[in-house]
């Protein structure tokens, strides 16, 4: 009985040891899901980390890409990651408000000048210390990814702060953009990406907010006979993963995805601004809608209307952070 006892045992040390191995040898697979298109920065993004990581990675690592809302939209996808269904994200920084209020700086109307103000900042301590802002929500952010500035566009010629009173505009769910357009006495409208371009072209808002490669990809432009070229707030987003499930990878895989985040984050934010600049020629190309540049001395205006809004959530953002995000604007 006793050698019996032996050889079974023997043999489920075996079994065991081989199903190991062969769950092991399964790839970590990470679902990276988002609500834009492919050809998008962010789409692009997403894209080149799923190749990068199946060249250096490949067996250890699989990155499964889904663009378009196709498995979550706009306001499931950040459930879905603290529910760990789907691992990693790039949502816009208006989204991340309920977990760390900090990160509203992103959203604050014309603090920045230039995408390159942004840059510099993303790059200080105060940038990279609102990555780390989130972990004991369960958020841990990996890097940003800039989508350029937004521009306005409406039905109606913007070119004075008066010109947007009494317009419905789509906003994302951001505290900061609600008070944004209420500073500008117009009416913001919270709503889902994926919403945006049915509700422009029937008139349930009459304007929106957005870079020009999410105008033209949406096509935005075929919906609105105007847009202003205000570059007046930021859409950019933060490449999040899930803090248990991140810290869960080996430290190897986990040091080597780290970088590939870093490489891509760098090869985005260069091309971003590129892609659209190219994408507002085909916006105008297409001759659908009349692109106006707002002066320096127009935009002054536009920015001295909303600047309250600064002041209104600089509390919950910090003074200090604000100055050092404002110190950006000087190379």
């Amino acid at each position: 009985m006793l050698k019996h006892i032996k050889r079974l045992s023997a043999v489920l040390a075996v079994c065991t040891a081989l199903s190991y191995s062969a769950f092991a040898a399964d790839p970590i697979v990470i679902k990276f899901s988002h609500v834009v298109a492919n050809d998008t920065p962010k789409g692009q993004g997403a894209l080149m980390l799923q190749k990068l990581v199946d060249e250096r990675l490949a067996g250890k690592v699989k990155v499964e890409v889904y663009p378009n809302s196709s498995l979550y939209g706009d306001g499931k996808e950040m459930e879905a990651l603290l529910l760990n269904n789907v691992q990693m994200l790039a949502p816009s920084l208006a989204k991340f408000d309920k977990y760390t209020p900090k990160i509203q700086l992103f959203d604050l109307p014309f603090l920045f000048d230039d995408i390159q103000a942004v840059e510099r900042f993303e790059k200080s301590e105060g940038g990279k210390s609102l990555l780390t802002s989130m972990e004991d929500k369960g958020i841990t952010g990996l890097g940003y990814w800039n989508n350029d500035l937004k521009q306005l566009s409406a039905n109606k010629e913007l070119i004075l702060p008066k010109d947007a009173r009494g317009l419905k505009f789509r906003v994302q769910a951001s505290e900061v953009l609600d008070a944004q357009f209420k500073a500008l006495k117009a009416v913001p409208r919270k709503m889902a990406f994926g919403e945006m371009y049915q509700a422009l072209q029937t008139g349930t808002v009459n304007g929106a907010e957005n870079p020009y490669s999410n105008i033209y990809s949406q096509k935005v432009h075929e919906v609105q006979k105007y847009i202003t070229e205000s570059n007046h707030g930021l859409l950019s987003y933060m490449v999040i993963v899930n803090t248990k499930f991140w810290e869960s990878i080996p430290a190897d895989i986990r040091s080597e995805l780290s970088v590939i985040v870093d490489e891509v984050s760098a090869t985005v934010n260069k091309h971003s601004h590129e892609l659209n600049l190219a994408d507002k020629q085909k916006i105008l190309d297409a001759g659908t809608t009349k692109i106006t540049t707002l002066t320096p001395e127009q935009r002054e205006q536009w920015r001295e209307a909303v600047r309250p809004v600064w002041k209104q959530f600089e509390e919950q953002i910090g003074a200090d952070l604000i100055k050092a995000a404002e110190a950006s604007n000087k190379q």
